[in-house]
């Protein structure tokens, strides 16, 4: 009777028909590094009874997600349809194995098994989720919602459009003394903003760009907010550029404006990875001096982890501020932070907390130590960089300082 109900179960798991189970897995042309990203899987039972089914996904190796597992029970020619959410955490490949269904009858003494989808490959990209979001915003002016400040413009910063006839309501100061003696009436300039500036992003890749924050590291963070800096660069008609260095320059991509330059952004950021050397400041010099004569707005984000080491590069950064207007921009140590907001139970955590303390006192010097030789900063948590640099982006064009 054993071996009768194990023959009764093949025939029925083995039968002659070929569409049996028909299954797909549903992936996203590419991920969103840093955000919640969705999978749908499809599977449609063909089999004349019910039976229950398991479903083992083989996710990438860098989720190390070793027990992904779904179960139903489906009747004859019943669809299920399922969604699941993957938050990657580097940039690069993703490769997807195959997607099991184990298939058993009520009996359950055999299963089979059939691959509904076939290996895949996803690239992760830099969080295009998050630069889309700051997009929505500043077309539809709704930036401050997310904290970036509105800013009032100082003065005419724009350059000359035309001269027309004066309108009630212009500015008197606009007006246009010769042209109106030439027509014998009143004659104003007309003024545009001050378009196609060069904004560069300037991305360190060393290794103190290598400490994670949320499970991110920090190039992750600074590569994010360079993408959506440049997204709204070139919104507001700049032109954006990117330069990645380590010990060496990795990657130049000169500033433009055009359809495809922020997807050529994307791609250059996609794959880009921290080094476990010091950066080099004096080959990033050389490659500004040789391949950025324009005066451009130059966002450097990198991290000093000393007074010692941020006066050592002191004199590299005052060479570039002196041809172009340079803006840096490092991070906080959050973990530090939360060390000083502890209770001090013994002399060890006093000890502790003072080293601490020290610690956050000199990245505030290091600050007033930039400013102090003509160079703009910004010390910023992680997760607060684009909002932070948004700020002083637009600060600098109400300025006019670019």
């Amino acid at each position: 009777m054993f071996l009768s109900l194990i023959v009764i179960d093949l025939m029925m798991l083995f039968p002659r028909r070929k569409r049996i189970l028909t299954g797909s897995r549903k992936l996203p042309e590419r991920f969103s590094n840093g955000d919640a990203n969705q999978v749908s899987v499809d599977i449609e039972n063909f089999y004349p009874f019910k039976c229950g089914l398991e479903v083992i996904e083989e996710l990438p190796d860098q989720f190390q997600i070793r027990d992904f597992y779904r179960h139903k029970q489906l009747n004859p020619g019943e669809a299920w349809s399922f969604t699941y959410t993957l938050t990657p955490v580097e940039r690069g490949e993703y490769h997807f194995g195959y997607l099991n269904a184990f298939i058993h009858t009520r009996q359950g003494f055999l299963g089979r098994r059939i691959r509904l989808a076939h290996p895949a490959k996803v690239k992760v990209y830099p969080s295009f989720i998050q630069m889309r979001k700051f997009e929505i915003m500043a077309i539809s002016d709704r930036l401050s919602e997310v904290g970036i400040k509105k800013v009032r413009k100082f003065g005419h910063q724009m350059e000359f459009d035309q001269i027309r006839e004066y309108i009630k309501g212009d500015d008197i100061r606009t007006i246009n003394w010769k042209a109106t003696a030439r027509r014998n009436q009143l004659m104003v300039n007309q003024y545009q903003d001050e378009k196609s500036q060069q904004i560069f992003s300037l991305i360190d890749m060393g290794r103190t760009m290598q400490m994670p924050f949320n499970g991110l590291t920090l190039l992750d963070y600074a590569i994010n907010t360079s993408l959506v800096l440049s997204n709204i660069a070139m919104l507001k008609h700049d032109k954006a550029g990117l330069v990645t260095f380590n010990e060496k320059i990795k990657c130049m991509l000169p500033a433009r404006r055009e359809p495809n330059h922020l997807q050529l952004i994307m791609e250059m950021l996609y794959n880009q990875q921290t080094g476990f050397m010091e950066h080099n400041m004096e080959a990033l010099y050389a490659i500004v001096r040789k391949k950025i004569p324009q005066r451009s707005l130059l966002i450097l984000y990198t991290n000093f982890e000393s007074l010692k080491s941020a006066r050592r590069e002191l004199p590299f950064l005052r060479r570039l501020a002196a041809s172009h207007l340079l803006l840096v921009v490092f991070f906080e140590n959050s973990e530090v932070g939360k060390l000083i907001l502890n209770e001090a139970n013994d002399l060890e955590d006093i000890y502790r907390q003072t080293i601490a303390e020290k610690f956050m006192f000199d990245k505030k010097i290091i600050v007033k130590e930039l400013e102090r030789n003509g160079i703009h900063a910004i010390l910023s948590s992680p997760g607060k960089l684009t909002v932070a640099t948004m700020n002083k982006y637009l600060e600098f064009k109400a300025r006019g300082l670019i």
